[in-house]
């Protein structure tokens, strides 16, 4: 299954504080901002997601559809086609894509001891 690249979403305490730790161990701002408190920062080809007051557990994210910048792929696997591989699997789905649709889609699913995955296309 193609899942896109991988990040982690943390929630975060204190945003700044975060920025700051992450700038510290080499991570650059990448997208996001301040004022809507979430960044993602990137070194390398590792990206962390750092979210103030959005959800209370970190989430495992896959972005299908992107590269680790971001940048829209011209072969990728729909969200509604790993989500159908999923299903068939035996794999419970928490929040599913609806599959009558195309485009921007996500699902959430967890994984057997509870941490939270999240398989988010936003094309």
């Amino acid at each position: 299954m193609g899942l896109g690249p991988f990040s982690v979403s943390l929630s975060v305490k204190d945003l700044a504080t975060s920025k700051q730790f992450y700038e510290d161990l080499g991570f650059e701002v990448f997208a996001g901002a301040m004022a809507s408190n979430y960044l993602i920062m990137k070194n390398n080809n590792a990206l962390i997601g750092l979210f103030q007051g959005m959800f209370e557990n970190n989430i495992l994210t896959f972005n299908p559809g992107w590269d680790e910048n971001a940048r829209t792929l011209k072969d990728y696997e729909d969200v509604r086609d790993i989500q159908k591989k999923l299903k068939s699997k035996g794999i419970g789905i928490i929040n599913e894509a609806d599959e009558s649709t195309t485009g921007p889609a996500s699902l959430i699913i967890t994984d057997p001891d509870g941490n939270t995955i999240l398989i988010d296309q936003h094309i």
